[in-house]
């Protein structure tokens, strides 16, 4: 990193500012690799610092006035640059720990600029002032974010120290949050996100994304500070870098591209995604992260398709007539039914029958188009203990009622096998010795007796009367209990219409 050479008119360096360039040089240079050298250069920084006038460290003296807010700017870049982690690789703690008391040392020196800065505000003019701290902002920004989470390359010193850097940083600016530093106080007020953005945008491309492991945490936890209605102007700038890190083969790195195309998908107007078929980009590459078995990224993913719907749905019409055309909703249900008929492992099994009454709710009556895959589904999660919780059976039971809400014509034909169904399960559970807990036990009875007074309700009424019979020789008490409630429930209703 060189520095810049004085502009026509400028004049030459002042000989602060020489020696600040020597220290960017210093820490930058491929000559000085060495620890000792580096440290050397930030000790010298901050004696340099400790010696110089607030105003003088911000005007920079002499013919060379508008340089000096670019020095400082490379100072920052450079202090920044020093104390990132390196790239991800084995056996790297001594490394993490070199880097944490780099990240130390440098967020002391920036505590000590910060603290220039703030006293240079009341003495010095408006422009010059803010021409300085414009271009400190961002790399102390990045800086902070970087080491002030916890990450195995920061300790509880670099947290703190971060941390503190970070406030003062809002303090001075002044910011009254980090949301307001990056898009701006107000809606007219220009924030320091673009600044930011061109920051790390040398380590948010494809080839380079990787080399430092803290960028894509900047980004993510940057990108969910901006909502509406400012994201809209930085679309351009994060969906690439949002659709490069799911892209990734980590889990890890795919779940947060996720989460950060979630973000741009709530907070960014439809009209925008659909232009030039963003939208559709976006569905691709969430669909395509449903044929893996990882349980916490299909959660991401199918929460991100729910919101994503009614944005594609938007360039759907349906002109009457014929039939309504399959929608993107349609086409995950039925890749989500293939998967869970055979699947065994509980964790995904949970995944997928906790997010389908969500997609139930969202086709409506043409939920009728997967009955038949639905009611095989329902019928076999309803037979297997799902531990504890049993988040999976509850869920399902959920989804039936709603099915049975929608599609209530379709349901006589099928009154059998449902009605066996959830006996069955009502059986399971009261004779249930010690599994599962009473509260949700009492959770598991109360919606399988909900579904039977929907199922009596679209049967008109046959489901009381087939449990006549069951009611005169069934001596569990919890069965009883359930039956009759149907039955009280049925007596009162008139089956005249449905």
């Amino acid at each position: 990193m060189e520095p810049e050479s004085p502009r026509e008119g400028e004049g030459p360096p002042s000989a602060l500012g020489q020696a600040l360039s020597q220290i960017v040089h210093r820490l930058t240079s491929q000559e000085s690799r060495r620890a000792k050298a580096r440290s050397a250069a930030l000790e010298d920084l901050s004696a340099l610092m400790e010696a110089t006038e607030c105003d003088q460290l911000v005007e920079g003296g002499g013919t060379w006035r508008r340089g000096m807010p670019e020095v400082l700017g490379q100072v920052a870049k450079a202090l920044e640059k020093y104390a990132a982690p390196p790239r991800e690789q084995e056996g790297r703690r001594r490394a993490d720990c070199d880097v944490a008391e780099k990240a130390a040392a440098v967020g002391l020196l920036f505590l000590k600029l910060l603290g220039r800065m703030e006293a240079a505000q009341s003495s010095l003019v408006g422009p010059a002032w803010k021409a300085g701290l414009r271009h400190l902002a961002a790399p102390i920004y990045v800086f902070a974010l970087t080491h002030s989470l916890e990450h195995p390359w920061t300790s509880p010193r670099s947290r703190e120290v971060a941390g503190e850097v970070l406030s003062e940083l809002l303090r001075v600016t002044p910011c009254a949050s980090v949301a307001g530093f990056l898009h701006g106080e107000h809606e007219d007020e220009k924030g320091r996100f673009t600044v930011v953005m061109e920051l790390l945008k040398r380590d948010l491309n494809k080839e380079s994304w990787k080399n430092n492991p803290a960028t894509k945490h900047v980004f993510s936890w940057s990108l969910q500070q901006v909502t509406r209605p400012w994201l809209s102007q930085h679309l351009e700038m994060v969906l690439p870098p949002s659709l490069l890190i799911s892209d990734d083969y980590q889990t890890e790195n795919k779940i947060l591209g996720v989460r950060c195309l979630h973000h741009i998908v709530l907070n960014v107007p439809a009209a925008d995604l659909l232009q030039y078929n963003r939208a559709q980009v976006v569905y691709h590459a969430l669909f395509n992260h449903l044929y893996t078995p990882e349980y916490n990224l299909i959660q991401a993913v199918l929460l991100c398709l729910l919101d994503l719907f009614p944005i594609l749905e938007k360039a759907l019409q349906w002109k009457g007539g014929a039939g309504r055309p399959t929608t993107h909703c349609d086409e995950v249900l039925q890749l989500i039914l293939t998967h869970m008929e055979p699947e065994h492992r509980l964790l995904l099994r949970r995944t997928y029958a906790r997010n389908l009454p969500a997609f139930v709710k969202r086709l409506g009556i043409l939920t009728v188009r997967h009955l038949k895959r639905l009611e095989r589904i329902i019928i076999g999660y309803l037979e297997v203990y799902d531990g504890p919780e049993e988040e999976a059976r509850l869920k399902i039971l959920e989804t039936l009622k709603l099915l049975m809400q929608y599609a209530w014509p379709r349901v006589p034909c099928r009154l059998v096998v449902l009605l066996k169904a959830l006996l069955k399960l009502i059986c399971d559970v009261a004779r249930d010795p010690n599994l599962t807990p009473e509260p949700v036990k009492s959770a598991l009875l109360e919606e399988a007796t909900e579904c039977l007074i929907l199922l009596d309700h679209c049967s008109q009424g046959q489901v009381k009367d087939l449990l006549v019979k069951i009611l005169q020789s069934c001596e569990d008490s919890k069965v009883v209990n359930c039956i009759r409630k149907v039955q009280q429930v049925s007596e009162g209703t008139s089956y005249n219409g449905t």
